[in-house]
């Protein structure tokens, strides 16, 4: 016969386990010893531990719902109450006891919440219905009907309330909305009488501005282009079909003309070719931080080179696009690996990786010891089997560890 503080096997093989109620049978063993049977079902035991432990951490550090709590531990109890495992069945059960108590304690908090949540969802609605109806009389039409529709996105973005309580306010605020658009739309039905005679001043300046392209009076006629931009501005609107129109005519009648001047201006040709040449050479300096090996280090470069960029004139307008767009897309490296960066070290994800590596060591490090006290013991198959979950563990715990190492530890 064989026993520990915690059960025995006797000598027909069953083995029992001691509880504060008297033995209890937990199971029959013939395939081994009786110390391989009390192993076996202690380790059963130690998988209720550790079960226990892990329902214990997902109550304190997760968002588990008070029912798949108690479902849980009413799996984890009826197993122990099965008497299926040797070891002292009484602290799973006050662990368990002490587990519920803390779930029906989230319980009354989550409601608690959920009632606060509820009130403070009710004060932010009827904060954006007051603010609703405040822009409902405002003449501010572009500012306020952007406003508006934030408020709908964010009104969207509560939750419900009641339906009664939801559906009046829902009902102000709507109504609040309408009021702004039907306003906003007699405002800009009146500006249509404003916007054709805007449009009529306008082929005026656009005619006299194409009349002025071919000129080679390069200081009247540049001045008179600044009055008639002065005019333009003044001449408010037009209609939305033809503004675009006549504003390309009118910008393309200049073009022609400083165009043309500029031909003749080779000293400014000449600056802005040089300017070109230090903005390049700054370009190529600043494509050199990427791929980024030191994110802040490239960061302060960059911004020093950027400044020396900023300080330089302008570049001929066709060279623009390109030069800036390989500034740009050295930015953008920039940008991507500043992501990339905080992706790696994000502390929930470390932490995650941290907690589950040292759950692994510590597993392993149990199996070591138990494998050398079995050899010591000179126990070879139990060595032999107890070798084996190491070996699955220890896989584990390498793919943990390299993952580890991706956050830079």
């Amino acid at each position: 016969m064989s026993s520990d503080p915690w059960g025995r096997v006797d000598e027909t093989g069953t083995v029992y386990v001691r509880t504060a109620d008297g033995e209890q049978v937990v199971g029959s063993w013939q395939a081994g010893s009786p110390d391989e049977a009390l192993a076996y079902f202690e380790r059963k035991y130690e998988g209720l531990v550790v079960e226990i432990g892990l329902l214990e951490k997902r109550v304190k550090t997760t968002d588990l719902s008070a029912k798949d709590a108690q479902t849980a531990i009413d799996h984890i109890r009826e197993q122990v109450d099965a008497h299926h495992a040797v070891g002292d069945l009484g602290a799973l059960r006050q662990r368990l006891d002490k587990l519920v108590e803390t779930v029906e304690s989230r319980r009354e908090e989550r409601k608690v919440q959920r009632a606060k949540q509820s009130d403070e969802a009710r004060h932010a609605k009827e904060a954006l219905v007051v603010e609703a109806e405040e822009l409902a009389q405002s003449d501010q039409w572009r500012a306020a009907g952007e406003r508006l529709r934030s408020l709908v996105d964010t009104w969207k973005g509560l939750p419900r309330l009641d339906r009664k309580s939801d559906d009046e306010l829902w009902h102000r605020f709507s109504h609040a909305r309408s009021a702004f658009s039907k306003r906003r739309k007699a405002h800009f039905a009146s500006l249509d009488a404003q916007r054709e005679e805007a449009r009529k001043t306008k082929e005026k300046l656009v005619a006299e501005a194409e009349s002025l392209s071919g000129s080679t009076d390069w200081g009247p006629t540049a001045a008179r282009y600044r009055e008639l931009m002065a005019d333009w501005k003044a001449a408010g609107r037009a209609q939305r079909e033809h503004e675009d129109d006549l504003w390309n005519r009118f910008r393309g009648a200049q073009d022609v003309f400083f165009a043309a001047r500029s031909s003749v201006f080779a000293e400014r040709d000449a600056e802005q070719t040089e300017n070109l040449k230090l903005k390049e050479e700054l370009a190529e300096e600043a494509e050199k931080l990427v791929p980024v090996q030191d994110l802040k280090a490239a960061r302060s470069a960059f911004r020093s080179i950027n400044e020396r960029w900023e300080a330089i004139g302008h570049v001929p307008r066709d060279a623009r696009p390109k030069v800036e767009g390989r500034m740009h897309a050295v930015e953008r490296a920039l940008q991507e690996s500043e992501e990339a960066e905080w992706r790696r070290t994000n502390p929930e994800a470390r932490a995650r990786a941290e907690g589950l590596t040292g759950q692994l060591q510590a597993a392993v490090d149990k199996l070591r010891g138990q494998i050398e006290a079995a050899r010591s013991a000179g126990n070879t198959a139990k060595a032999d089997k107890l070798q084996r979950e190491l070996d699955g563990r220890q896989a584990l715990l390498d793919q943990a560890l390299k993952g580890l190492q991706e956050f830079g530890g």
